[in-house]
């Protein structure tokens, strides 16, 4: 787990939001977060391989999963995260 994973699970659970990774980048920095677009859909990607986000419909959006909300609502460690193969 990044530092930036945390920014991008908290952003996505208080907005109650689904986006792509472009909007999901651009907003974040609208907020005063300093994160890059790269960055961005990299630790997407990661965070959906721990199954904390979950990518919805067809265009690639994403959202907060229900391990997502445990996981920030501290009812699930790091260490307790596996792969989602």
């Amino acid at each position: 787990m990044s530092l930036k994973d945390g920014l991008i699970l908290e952003f996505l659970a208080e907005h109650d939001l689904e986006l792509p990774p472009k909007p999901l980048y651009r907003n974040l920095n609208r907020h005063g977060h300093q994160i890059g677009y790269s960055t961005v859909r990299l630790r997407l990607a990661e965070l959906e391989t721990h199954g904390l986000v979950e990518e919805v419909g067809d265009g690639g959006y994403y959202e907060l999963s229900e391990l997502g909300h445990d996981y920030l609502e501290g009812k699930v460690e790091p260490e307790q995260l596996e792969t989602q193969e």
